[in-house]
């Protein structure tokens, strides 16, 4: 069966400046994603920490984002951590307090901005038609303008790090090669492979050679969207190319195993998960 995060990423043209509304971040979880697995919810504090909704200026006008970091902290180590397809709602924005409470500055840019708001629909295929016309520049760039703001308000910009998770985790490769800034990745069940098309014109496994910073793949052997050849293909060209990114597979684990609001979190695998998003993120100089 397939995921519901899974999307096609033959996309087509369809963004123009003119329609950039500015919005707030959505409330509480994703209507998509209701009801939440409460039993299972992780639940993080904001004791001790500054969080909540910011504002980073665009080229084409402000866009809204989580940001999460220690009480009064300077010169932090800065994560930026990229959404599901659900866009910034509060499973993304607890990954930003946990990251914060770890010592980090987190902050999550809702980078749908531009092309609508995912977080009040059920409609999956309204959900992919509006992530369809986000395009990878617009994104990468959102992202450059995230760290910028970072490094103006608390962050420290030579411990530069990015996570991501499913639509995220693509993200991730892509952006490890796009900024050299970048020190360290971690991209979780993000695809590697996919036809190029005018928005999305390339793919982690086309942009090997370029990834400039150690990426770190947590993927699950049992991803119903994401094959594990595909998977192996890219572990193989990491390795061809040299490069010091690893991927660590989880036998028998679903897709999004580490969304502990869903029915596919699985505890071991998402605790060991961020125990070694912490230690890569040490091994790597950004704490």
């Amino acid at each position: 069966m397939r995921d519901p995060e899974f999307i096609n990423f033959e996309a087509k043209p369809g963004f123009s400046r003119r329609e950039f509304v500015m919005t707030t971040l959505a409330t509480g979880f994703a209507a998509a994603v209701q009801p939440v697995a409460a039993q299972t919810q992780i639940t993080t504090d904001t004791q001790g920490l500054a969080a909540g909704e910011v504002k980073v200026p665009v080229k084409d006008g402000e866009m809204a984002a989580y940001r999460a970091m220690p009480a009064g902290g300077k010169n932090l180590p800065t994560v930026l951590v990229v959404q599901e397809i659900f866009g910034v709602h509060e499973h993304i924005k607890d990954v930003c307090r946990r990251l914060a409470k770890a010592g980090y500055l987190a902050i999550a840019p809702e980078l749908y901005a531009r092309q609508g708001d995912v977080s009040k629909t059920t409609n999956m295929d309204e959900i992919r038609a509006v992530v369809g016309k986000v395009p990878d520049a617009q994104v990468l760039a959102d992202l450059d303008a995230a760290s910028a703001w970072a490094a103006k308000n608390g962050g420290d910009p030579a411990k530069l790090a990015v996570t991501g998770f499913c639509w995220g985790g693509r993200i991730t490769w892509l952006y490890a090669a796009h900024n050299p800034k970048v020190k360290a990745g971690v991209a979780w069940y993000g695809r590697v492979v996919g036809q190029a098309s005018e928005l999305t014109p390339k793919h982690p496994i086309d942009v090997v050679k370029d990834i400039n910073a150690p990426v770190l793949g947590l993927y699950g052997g049992a991803d119903a969207g994401i094959p594990n050849d595909t998977v192996d293909k890219m572990r193989e060209a990491l390795k061809a190319a040299g490069k010091k990114s690893q991927i660590h597979s989880y036998p028998d684990m679903p897709h999004a195993f580490h969304a502990d609001y869903r029915p596919s979190y699985r505890k071991e695998a998402a605790d060991d998960g961020w125990k070694r998003l912490l230690a890569w993120f040490r091994q790597h100089g950004v704490s």
